[in-house]
């Protein structure tokens, strides 16, 4: 088997929050609203493999089947406790040589808002990404201060990240956000996203064609 074949082609990004009284529950409503629930997840560590595509969630959608193996990077996080902040974030960093790997981080927090986690996340990926590129840099720096740093490196291209936050119901019921990379394969056509088939119009009807009408016999001459 062609071990290129288990390299993703393309990512896309998504996110959900889900409350049930149950915590299975609220995670299965939380992947519902990320769209992914029919798949079978693998969770798996953090590279962006090189040259991966990234691509919209309507058309990254499109590449999966129900009850597929889908390999994702999973951030989650859950809690019952009245009125409490969550948060569940996955940042993105991709190096300016897209034949180079790039990174993906999970992060998950109580007590921060979305844009704090969000920052959070994108700041491990872009951090782990410099390190391997010899990108000199004070741990300490603000992420503001690094993020400059790197751009003006020229060697990371763009960070991201995707991130859900929440407040726990005030009556207790389970709150569980995701946030996910989506890893994709390709498909068995040649990794090109299937366009559903548009449905045939129904034929119409055939108009019934009058036969002709029999010759007349010559009348008989006088």
């Amino acid at each position: 088997m062609d071990s290129l074949a288990f390299v993703p082609k393309k990512i896309f990004l998504t996110k959900g929050v889900g409350r049930h009284k149950h915590q299975l529950a609220s995670f299965e409503l939380a992947l519902r609203d990320a769209g992914i629930e029919k798949c079978n997840l693998v969770t798996v560590s953090s590279i962006l493999p090189p040259n991966a595509e990234t691509v919209s969630k309507e058309k990254g959608l499109k590449y999966l089947k129900p009850g597929e193996v889908t390999f994702v990077v999973l951030s989650r996080n859950a809690s019952n406790e009245p009125n409490r902040l969550l948060a569940a974030s996955v940042g993105v960093a991709i190096p300016a040589d897209r034949g180079a790997h790039g990174y993906l981080s999970e992060h998950h927090s109580f007590g921060e808002t979305e844009e704090k986690a969000g920052d959070y996340a994108e700041d491990l990926a872009a951090t782990f990404l410099a390190s391997t590129l010899g990108i000199e840099f004070e741990v300490e720096q603000s992420w503001d201060e690094k993020e400059e740093l790197f751009k003006m490196s020229g060697k990371i291209v763009r960070t991201s990240n995707i991130t859900q936050s929440a407040i726990v119901d005030k009556n207790g019921l389970w709150t569980t956000v995701v946030a996910v990379a989506v890893l994709i394969l390709g498909d068995a056509n040649n990794g090109q996203a299937k366009e559903p088939e548009k449905p045939k119009e129904p034929e119409k009807p055939k108009e019934a064609v009058a036969a002709p009408a029999p010759a007349q016999a010559p009348a008989p001459a006088a």
